[in-house]
Order: structure tokens, then sequence, then C-alpha cells
């Protein structure tokens, strides 16, 4: 219980997606206790949130298991300095959102200077292994996006409460002929969507494999239209007749018949715009090596672990090839092939499974249970 008449909280956020979903609970605490003081490692949507940005997340974001060694001492010099901001009792509450490389030592720093930690977006270790569940002692509430979550944390003794998936809360995408003049496409030709990342070095592993595929679509199909769901962050080197778009992905997902998608949370955003896929992903060799060797669940897209079946195909790693992408997204471009069909079902029972709207109200309840 706090004694502070004005709560101060400490947000945690180590990367793009988590800053957008930290920035929607900042504004949903500012509603639900106003005057509170926000204090974060983050980006520019917590900014823009009005939340004091101390550490900013760009220094430290990474993806793969080798990728993250070279981050390694920035990640312990932070920490330090934000051990001795808990230890100096400056916060009432501390909100870690994903993020679990770091955020399970924040939390164990947190507990340790007698501060409640909520923790947002579990780390997912339904996938690597049930005995890390013990790391998420520290946390007094944990507040989970993926329906079975809620029943395997508490199941092992975590608080856990699921308060829906935030992508439920972005508008609305528009019709699909809507958002192919907004593309500056043909609104009449089927279109194919690729989606390869939103982080620089995904697209290095992911442009050329999809930039191939396409091709080898058009040969099959020389009437597609090709759009590329793009970062500014990133290069894509001859394009050719593919059209790239920068900013929100969300007119890609809309215009396009069907996508190829690497995995994450990227899935599910096509499922919410009932978009059919095939999912990719390609990994360093070594991360790939010891994430096949740890990973406990049959699937990597996520679409197939809500949905508790193989929804889209999946293209991983060696099965990740110009020839197999191409072959798995062609039968999906005709909206009456089978494929399709049975794909949009799954996709349907996705979109239900993901709760209703208002994740981060939902976040932001919890966090006043905790301190008021």
């Amino acid at each position: 219980m706090s004694t502070r008449k004005t709560p101060r909280i400490y947000i945690s956020a180590g990367e793009p997606s988590a800053d957008a979903h930290a920035a929607a609970v900042a504004t949903a605490l500012r509603r639900r206790l106003p005057g509170v003081e926000l204090e974060a490692l983050g980006g520019p949507l917590m900014e823009r949130a009005g939340v004091r940005v101390l550490d900013r997340m760009e220094a430290f974001s990474v993806v793969g298991f080798v990728e993250a060694i070279a981050k390694i001492p920035a990640h312990y010099r932070l920490l330090a300095r934000v051990k001795k901001a808990f230890n100096e009792s400056r916060y009432d509450l501390v909100i870690l959102v994903d993020y679990p490389g770091y955020h399970l030592r924040a939390a164990a720093a947190a507990a340790a200077a007698g501060i409640p930690v909520l923790y947002y977006i579990a780390p997912q270790m339904w996938a690597w292994g049930q005995n890390r569940v013990r790391k998420l002692a520290p946390v007094n509430q944990l507040a989970v996006i993926l329906p079975f979550e809620e029943a395997f944390f508490r199941a092992r003794g975590v608080a856990a409460t699921f308060v829906g998936h935030p992508l439920k809360d972005r508008p609305a995408p528009p019709a699909r002929l809507d958002a192919r003049r907004a593309l500056a496409l043909d609104p009449n030709r089927t279109t194919l969507g690729l989606f390869p990342g939103s982080r620089a070095q995904e697209v290095r592993r992911h442009w050329a494999m999809f930039r191939e595929a396409a091709g080898k679509v058009l040969a099959v199909r020389p009437d597609v239209q090709i759009v590329l769901a793009g970062t500014r962050e990133a290069e894509y080197p001859e394009p050719g007749v593919i059209k790239v778009h920068y900013g929100d992905p969300l007119l890609v997902f809309a215009a396009s018949d069907a996508g190829i998608c690497k995995s994450g949370t990227t899935t599910l955003e096509a499922a919410i715009a009932d978009l059919p896929m095939v999912i990719t992903y390609r990994v360093h060799p070594i991360s790939s090596f010891i994430a096949l060797r740890v990973l406990r669940v049959p699937w990597v897209g996520l679409v197939n672990l809500v949905a508790g079946y193989e929804v889209a195909p999946e293209f991983l790693q060696r099965r990740a090839t110009p020839d197999a992408l191409a072959g798995g997204v062609l039968p999906l471009l005709d909206a009456d092939n089978p494929a399709t069909r049975r794909q949009r079902e799954g996709l349907r029972l996705v979109r239900e499974r993901l709760g209703a709207p208002g994740a981060a109200d939902r976040v932001a309840d919890l966090a006043a249970g905790l301190i008021e």
C-alpha cells in the first residue's frame, strides 16, 4: 500500500511492440489514476503518451540467442541503474512489458526492494520449458494476452489474468477496395501481401527469400499485384514490381487476398484482418540449433497455437524457401479454394479466442489494485 498521495510507476518496455503496448497502458493509467507519475525504459510512443523516458529502448532491442550476446553489457549497466532507483524507493509499482531476458531480472530487483511487480505480456514459458516458471516468483500479478496462458500459469502458482489481446483495440481495417486505392494499387487485381518483419535484423534475413517467392508467384499468376509492409528502419534492395508501403501495415493487411508472414504477432494481425497466410521465419543457424532443442510446442505461429491446430502452414529455417512459400500461398489467393475456406474458419476461431477489446484498461485496473 502506497503512502504517497500521487503514485509513481515505473514502466519498462525494451522493444517497439512493447513500447506500443506500454503506451496504451500509460494512457489507461492516466484515466484510472489521475495525477499518476510515470517513468520508463521505452521509446517514442511512450514519450508521446506523456511518460518520462529515462532510457531509450533502441539501444537494447535484438532478436535471437546469438544476437543478444552483444547487448549483455548494456543490459547489465541498465539493470544497475534501475536497481539503484528501486532501492531508493522511488516507485510504488513496477510494470514490465514483455522482453523477458531483461525483465525477469528487473522483477527480482523490484521485489528485493519491496516494490510490487505487474508483468504484462507473459514470457512464453509454455514454449521454452515449464521449469522456468519459478523465475516469475517475484511477480505479484501476471497479465496475459493469449487465452491458454491463464490456466497454464495459474496451475504453476502464478497469479495470472487473461486481459485480452491488445490487437483487438486497433481501429477496424478499411474495406479491401478502399485500402488498395489508398496504397495506389489497382482495386480490382488480386493482391499478395508481404510481411517480412518490423526489425531491420529480421528484414535482412527474410527480404531476399520474400522477394524471390513473390517472383515465383508472379511466374504462375502474372495478374497478381504485390505489396510489402515495410519499415523505414530497413532496406529492400531491388524490389522490382513489389510496392513498398512504409508506415502502418494495417492498409497492407486490409488490401491483400493472402499473405506471406513472418511468425510472431504478425500472424495474429493477419488473423484479425481475416487474411489467409503462410508463416515463415529464419534466425541465425546457432539460434535455430538452440531453439529446436528447447521448444516445447508443436508450432511457432501464434495463430496455430491459439487455435490448437495448424490453421496456417509453417515454413521455418531450412523449409523456408522461395519455392515452398510460393507454393503454399498460391492456393490462398483464390477465395474459393478449399484451403482458403478452411483457413478462414480457423482465423475466425482465433479472433474469438483473443477476447474483447480493452486490454490496456484491464491492465490499468490490475495496476491500481496493487497500489490502492
